[in-house]
């Protein structure tokens, strides 16, 4: 039958199953699909070029082109006539599972994401979809505020020696990593050391992002993602985007700040960045390509303005050590529980009465001490101050707020400590409870 007098919706599931037939028996070499598989008897087949053939042998002509695009349009057909569309993972040239010409399938590309071409026979169309949800449009920026070095003696419980060393170590390496026992203030100062440097609690210049196993290199450097449509493209990720910040704004310093940089694959994360970050290695001279961008794209560089600031856990004993490459970029601030005068003082001002304090300061000192003499355990499974840092406004329920973070936080770490000593962490437990 002529081209000109067969509808495609007139298409029937036998000339279909025909043509699948004779692909199966020719072996033809048709280019995979980007988006859609036809799905018969556990093999997968691109559905236009299924829907293309069966449409040659219903109108008896070799040459006949499938007058639907691909997509709704085409898959549409194919479902009235009981056969399964499949929507499929998208293949990137650098896989091993790739078959098929990667050039052919880009230039496919086209066919299953474009519209109805001028001329096409008209056929049922898929309702429009529904506008993806936003959220609400609303500033999530606060104002930046000056950051004075009298402001962070205020709130930081480390010596002023101590914290002149950690910004001598930043300005030296332009990498820190400040390691310590679980509350100890490490992402908190983390953001002082930026401000300090910035003069202001300027968010536009730090940027935090926290490593955990799932993070890879291509959320932190470059990589394919999808957008709202289902198509990937090849975006930067947070280094890139805030290292062209800095290199527009060469007059202010930067600021990364990755929390618990441990706890992701490290070397996996960081990629060309293990030679970028060393402070003789920045700027356009050293630049590299990365692998995934393309030959005539820029280089790329890290900016002498761009700081980074890494919080390590040193108790988590499920964390591989950092690599010692590493370890080689960056300068280490090692960080200790503060139950001393300046935790004191602190809550002090807060309102916090002397007795409360005291049995504070005592009980977790004492306890501290036989976390660090633990042989199995040691110094950094000790408790920090940060458990303690934001006491009641009312000092009459001081005394309570005090025993439920021991009942509910301190005790149930202690017996993850002690998991194979039952009693000796119900004897710690039963150490703290006393007044």
């Amino acid at each position: 039958m002529p081209a000109s007098l067969l509808d495609p919706s007139q298409l029937t599931r036998e000339q279909v199953l025909r043509a699948l037939r004779h692909l199966d028996r020719t072996a033809l070499a048709i280019p995979a699909s980007t988006v859609y598989d036809l799905v018969y008897r556990g093999r997968r087949y691109p559905p236009r070029a299924v829907a293309q053939q069966a449409w040659r042998l219903a109108t008896n002509q070799p040459d006949a082109a499938w007058p639907l695009p691909a997509g709704a349009p085409t898959n549409q057909v194919l479902e009235r006539l009981d056969f399964t569309i499949a929507t499929k993972r998208p293949t990137l040239a650098s896989s091993p599972m790739l078959d098929g010409d990667v050039a052919a399938q880009e230039a496919m590309q086209d066919l299953y994401t474009s519209p109805a071409r001028p001329g096409a026979a008209a056929t049922a169309t898929r309702p429009a979809p529904a506008p993806a949800a936003q959220e609400p449009a609303a500033n999530y920026t606060p104002a930046s505020q000056p950051y004075s070095l009298a402001r962070a003696r205020q709130e930081l419980f480390i010596p002023d020696q101590a914290l002149d060393e950690a910004r001598a170590a930043l300005h030296r390496r332009r990498n820190l990593i400040l390691q310590g026992p679980p509350g100890t203030g490490k992402t908190f100062l983390a953001r002082r050391l930026a401000w300090l440097e910035l003069g202001a609690t300027d968010t536009a210049r730090v940027e935090l992002v926290q490593f955990h196993p799932s993070y890879s290199y291509e959320d932190f450097i470059q990589g394919f993602r999808p957008d709202a449509h289902g198509a990937f493209h090849l975006t930067d990720g947070v280094l890139p985007e805030l290292c062209r910040k800095a290199l527009n704004d060469p007059g202010q310093p930067y600021f990364l700040l990755i929390d618990e940089i441990n706890r992701g694959n490290v070397s996996r994360i960081f990629g060309e960045l293990l030679l970028l970050l060393e402070a003789d290695k920045r700027g356009p001279a050293h630049a590299v390509r990365l692998p995934y961008a393309p030959a005539g794209a820029p280089r790329f560089f890290v900016p002498e303005n761009l700081f980074v600031i890494g919080t390590m856990n040193t108790a988590d004993r499920s964390l591989a050590p950092l690599d010692y490459a590493l370890r080689r970029r960056f300068a280490f601030v090692r960080l200790e529980p503060e139950f001393g005068p300046a935790l004191r003082q602190f809550l002090a001002d807060k309102g916090v009465p002397e007795p409360v304090i005291s049995r504070l300061t005592a009980r977790l000192t004492e306890l501290n001490q036989t976390i660090a003499d633990d042989p199995e355990l040691g110094p950094d499974f000790q408790v920090g101050h940060s458990y303690f840092c934001q006491p009641p406004s009312e000092p009459a329920a001081a005394q309570a707020w005090l025993t439920l973070i021991l009942e509910q936080e301190i005790g149930p770490l202690l017996d993850e400590y002690w998991l194979d000593q039952p009693a000796k962490a119900a004897a710690q437990r039963q150490k703290l409870r006393r007044t």
